[in-house]
């Protein structure tokens, strides 16, 4: 079954706590290779059957309306995986 993958970001603006904490652990770890950690969220949608134009769009629009706040957050990839 083909599952679309969706990811969503804070918008780049604004500040990520997590991230920032993630951060910070990395450092006082000796870790410094690392400037910046942004935290988001990834979906998967199992779709049954074949995944076409409809079902994708569908997706883009779920992934709009409820799977991120476009307040605070982006859809920053969606894409369809085996």
């Amino acid at each position: 079954m083909p599952t679309i993958v969706v990811d969503v970001m804070p918008k780049a603006e604004l500040l990520d706590p997590q991230g920032k904490a993630v951060a910070g652990a990395l450092s006082r770890l000796g870790e410094h290779r690392f400037s910046d950690v942004r935290i988001g969220k990834r979906f998967e949608l199992t779709v049954d059957g074949e995944v076409d134009d409809a079902t994708l769009a569908r997706a883009r629009e779920l992934a709009d309306e409820m799977l991120s706040n476009a307040v605070i957050e982006d859809v920053v990839n969606i894409e369809v995986v085996e």
